[in-house]
């Protein structure tokens, strides 16, 4: 399951999945493009491994990381609550 997350001034959307048995949580980065449709990469938290990276520039992906560093707290603690919506009881 994913949960939605984030929305980003660039269209860009952030979305987790649940905490995975071994403490990992998938993040995944989309943005729509109008020559390639999608740009999409791959966040695993904690460790902030990136992979499957298609599109982004390394402005962009470094970007997308800072963002992911000053909320990871939010989306470990989420991503073991069900989403933003199971944490706020929605």
């Amino acid at each position: 399951m994913m949960y939605p997350f984030l929305t980003l001034d660039d269209s860009a959307e952030i979305v987790h999945s649940e905490m995975k048995p071994d403490g990992q949580v998938k993040v995944y980065v989309e943005k729509p493009d109008e020559k390639d449709f999608f740009h999409n990469a791959v966040c695993w938290l904690p460790g902030f491994r990136w992979e499957e990276i298609n599109g982004f520039s390394e402005a962009e992906l470094a970007r997308y990381d800072e963002v992911i560093r000053s909320v990871a707290h939010l989306i470990l603690e989420f991503s073991q609550r069900g989403g933003f919506a199971g944490a706020a009881n929605f």
